[in-house]
C-alpha cells in the first residue's frame, strides 16, 4: 500500500487537510504501508512563500511522519510538482498525439463570451465542452497550419482533456460504494496551462501513477473531479488507484466550514491557529479522527498507535461532520490533565518564572495537582497570578454582594488563629477553620468568601484547603491581614 497527502504551499495548512493527512497516514501504518508527502506547488499565481514550511511543521507537531517526501527523499522523487515539469509535458504530447487531448488559443473574453451566449435556464452555467468546442479556437477546429501558425508566433494557449459524450465513467469508492457519471456532465478540463505548468488534475494523476500510489484518499469536494481523472487513466492505460472521500466537515451552523463562516463562528481553520492556542497535539489528532471515523466502540480517548490499531476506510461514514469546538476543548482537558505534574511544570517553569520571578520546580507542581481539574490548557495556570504573587485587587461585585461589615475582623481573628498553628496541612486547616466558626457562632459562608477573596482576590477557586497548604502559613497570614486592611 502507497497513500499520499498532496497539499498546496497557497495557504497555512487547514485543519481538513490535517485530517486528511492523518488518515492516510493511519492506515498506512495499520496496513504497513508507505505515506508519502507531495508538494503540488504548480499555482504559482497564489503561492505562499512559508506555506511549506508550515505545512511540514504542523505534521512534525502533530506526530505525522512521512516516509518519502521534502527533506526525506525517496526513489520516486522530486517531491515538488514544479521539478516535474517534463514528465507533466511528456504525459500532455502523448494525450494530443492519442486525440485524448487538443490545444486552445481562446482567450477568457472569448470564453466568457461564449458562456454569455449559450445561458439558458435549462443550462445556466454553460461549460467548454463537446458542445461549446467547436465552435471556439482550438486544434479541433482550425487546420493544422493555422495551429502551427499560431504557435510559432507565441500565442498563449492551453491543453485540455477531450471528453466525448456517451460514456458512462464508473468506479467504486471505499467509502461511498459504486459511483457512476455520465461524460456529458463533464467539462473539457485544463491540463496545461498557459503558463505552461500543469493543472491540479493532469499532475495529479500523473504523479500518483509515476510514484506507485495504490489509494487516493482525500476530502469530498474532489469527488465531481474523479471522472476526469478516470477518463485521464484510462486516456493512458494506466489503472486507477483505490479511491476514498472523505466526507465533508461542516461548521455548527451547517454548510461546508470554510474559513469565512468559521471566521464568523471563532473556530481557527488554520492548524497554526490550533498550536498558537495552546492546543495539544494528541487532543487535536484524536478529535480529527473522531470527526468522520467511527471505532464501533464507546471509546473516545486513542492515542496514536491505538488509532491505528482501530483505523479502517469501512468505518468512515458518508455524511458530513459538525465540527464542535467544545468537543474539542473536551478533548484537549483530557490530554493536559493526563500529563504528569512533573511533565507540565517542565513546559510552564521558564514562563513562571519569567512572569512571577524565582518561582521553585517543586511548588510548581503542587500548584499543578491543585489546579490539575480546572486546567483547559496547559498556559491556563499562567493566568492564575495568586497562586504566584499576592493579589493586587479584589473582585469588585463580589465583595459587594457578600463582603459584610464584620468580615474584616473575622479575618484578622482568623490569622491569629492560624499563626499560632503547629501543624500546617489540609486535615489541621479544616478543623482550625471549623473550629473558629463554631466558637464565633457564625456561618461557614461568613468566613470561608473573605479567605478566599482575600488569599486570589476573586470569589472563587480551586479547594480553599489545598491552597492555603500549598501557600504556606506566612503567605496567608499576610494576604488574611493585607486584605482585611484594604477591604475594611
Amino acid at each position: 500500500m502507497r497513500v499520499r497527502f498532496a497539499p498546496s504551499p497557497t495557504g497555512f495548512l487547514h485543519i481538513g487537510g490535517l485530517r486528511t493527512a492523518l488518515y492516510n497516514y493511519l492506515l498506512a501504518r495499520k496496513e504497513g504501508g508507505v505515506f508519502v508527502l507531495r508538494i503540488e506547488d504548480t499555482d504559482r499565481t497564489r503561492f505562499v512563500a512559508d506555506a511549506e514550511q508550515d505545512i511540514l511543521d504542523s505534521l512534525k507537531w502533530a506526530g505525522i511522519t512521512f516516509d518519502e517526501g521534502p527533506g526525506v527523499g525517496g526513489k520516486y522523487g522530486p517531491y515538488h510538482q514544479s521539478e516535474r515539469s517534463e514528465l507533466y509535458a511528456s504525459v500532455a504530447k502523448q494525450l494530443i498525439e492519442a486525440d485524448h487531448a487538443y490545444i486552445a488559443f481562446d482567450t477568457p473574453e472569448e470564453i466568457e463570451s461564449m458562456k454569455e451566449r449559450t445561458r439558458t435556464d435549462s443550462n445556466p452555467n454553460p461549460r467548454y465542452d463537446y458542445v461549446t468546442r467547436i465552435e471556439m479556437t482550438n486544434s479541433l477546429t482550425l487546420t493544422e497550419q493555422e495551429v502551427k501558425t499560431r504557435m510559432d508566433s507565441g500565442a498563449p494557449f492551453v491543453v485540455r482533456l477531450k471528453i466525448n459524450p456517451g460514456q458512462t465513467v464508473s468506479f467504486t469508492d471505499a467509502i461511498r460504494g459504486d459511483v457512476s457519471f455520465e461524460s456529458e456532465t463533464v467539462d473539457d478540463q485544463v491540463l496545461v496551462k498557459s503558463d505552461a505548468l500543469p493543472t491540479y488534475h493532469l499532475a495529479n494523476i500523473v504523479d500518483d501513477h509515476e510514484m506507485g500510489i495504490t489509494h487516493v484518499i482525500r476530502g469530498e469536494e474532489w469527488l465531481p473531479s474523479t471522472p476526469k481523472h478516470i477518463l485521464l487513466y484510462q486516456a493512458m492505460g494506466w489503472a486507477a488507484p483505490q479511491m476514498a472521500h472523505l466526507p465533508l466537515i461542516l461548521s455548527p451552523t451547517g454548510g461546508k466550514l470554510s474559513k469565512r463562516n468559521a471566521d464568523k463562528q471563532g473556530i481557527p481553520v488554520s492548524v497554526a491557529q490550533y498550536r498558537e492556542t495552546g492546543y495539544e497535539p494528541a487532543a487535536l489528532v484524536n478529535f480529527l479522527a473522531m470527526l468522520g471515523w467511527n471505532p464501533g466502540t464507546e471509546t473516545e480517548l486513542f492515542s496514536m498507535e491505538e488509532l491505528i490499531q482501530a483505523f479502517s476506510l469501512d468505518r468512515v461514514g458518508q455524511a458530513g461532520v459538525q465540527f464542535d469546538l467544545q468537543k474539542l476543548k473536551w478533548f484537549n482537558e483530557q490530554y493536559v490533565r493526563s500529563r504528569s505534574s512533573k511533565n507540565l511544570s517542565a513546559a510552564l517553569l521558564d514562563e513562571v518564572q519569567s512572569r512571577y520571578g524565582a518561582i521553585e520546580a517543586t511548588y510548581l507542581e503542587r500548584a499543578i495537582d491543585l489546579m490539575r481539574e480546572r486546567l483547559s490548557f496547559e498556559k491556563d495556570l499562567l493566568e492564575e497570578s495568586y497562586l504566584f504573587a499576592d493579589p493586587t485587587s479584589y473582585d469588585e461585585g463580589a465583595c459587594k454582594k457578600r463582603w459584610k461589615e464584620n468580615s474584616s475582623p473575622l479575618l484578622v481573628d482568623f490569622a491569629n488563629e492560624l499563626s499560632g498553628l503547629d501543624s500546617w496541612d489540609r486535615n489541621a486547616l479544616e478543623t482550625a477553620l471549623k473550629t473558629f466558626i463554631a466558637d464565633r457562632e457564625v456561618g461557614m459562608g461568613a468566613i470561608m468568601f473573605p479567605v478566599r477573596m482575600t488569599l486570589t482576590g476573586m470569589g472563587s477557586g480551586p479547594d480553599l484547603y489545598g491552597m492555603m497548604e500549598l501557600f504556606g502559613k506566612e503567605v496567608v497570614v499576610r494576604r488574611l491581614t493585607a486584605g482585611a486592611s484594604t477591604l475594611g
